[in-house]
């Protein structure tokens, strides 16, 4: 199945089975890279936004085979989300989001994939300190500037999107 846009995802993840909390947790996350997504895009950068909104829709399709690790700790929701994915024919660059929004720091990650990692600490207020300096250089490298030319203006949006973290928790645990 080709997705074309979050709801095309989140129809598929129901049909899978996502349960109504996984459900909210990546509507939630969602919120966070919607705002990242403006915020880049008003700044002039030019990225693939619908990777990472398409991205962000399904990083914890694995929570699915793996119910325990939307409250606990653990791993496993990460290949299992990609591998499940795939056998439904998602495109392999979305499906791929499921492990990279873990493994942001490993060689082949590309920029969007680092931006889904970002939405999904933000959302509920962290901030990564080494995830956001990848994010920042390269937003730099691809707008042609300094780091410090960019590194204010970012860490202010990293904040302003984090802030609202307690807000988003808050919600998630309405259900």
């Amino acid at each position: 199945m080709i997705l074309s846009d979050r709801n095309d995802a989140y129809s598929l993840l129901r049909k899978l089975g996502a349960s109504t909390r996984l459900l909210l947790h990546l509507q939630l996350v969602g919120e966070a890279a919607d705002e990242l997504i403006h915020a880049l895009s008003s700044m002039g950068l030019a990225f693939d936004a619908k990777l990472v909104e398409l991205g962000v829709a399904v990083h914890d399709a694995g929570k699915i085979e793996h119910p325990a690790e939307l409250d606990g700790p653990g791993s496993q929701h990460e290949p299992s989300g990609e591998r499940l994915l795939l056998t439904h024919h998602v495109q392999p660059k979305v499906a791929r989001c499921c492990v990279s929004h873990a493994a942001w720091s490993a060689p082949g990650v590309c920029f969007e994939e680092r931006l889904v990692a970002l939405a999904d600490k933000l959302w509920k207020g962290k901030r990564e300190q080494a995830l956001e300096l990848c994010v920042i250089d390269e937003v730099a490298t691809r707008l042609h500037l300094d780091r410090w030319d960019v590194f204010p203006k970012l860490d202010l949006i990293f904040e302003d999107i984090a802030s609202g973290g307690e807000m988003r928790l808050q919600k998630s645990r309405l259900i």
